[in-house]
């Protein structure tokens, strides 16, 4: 089993931490993003399907 050699420092846990919220934090706002932008109808390069009941309602 593979185990690491030396104690990984504070401050290099902290870094990765910080790293890993960081990308939630990105994903949050592109999500936000794509759904405004989809729900003004400005949607460009962005697919979703559109299921039959919505259509026969329009």
């Amino acid at each position: 089993m593979a185990v690491p050699k030396k104690k990984t420092s504070k401050g290099k846990r902290n870094q990765r931490h910080a790293t890993w919220k960081a990308k939630a934090s990105v994903a949050a706002q592109k999500a936000l993003s794509i759904g405004k932008s989809v729900l003004t109808g400005r949607a460009q390069g962005f697919v979703y399907p559109i299921t039959e009941n919505e259509e026969s309602e329009e």
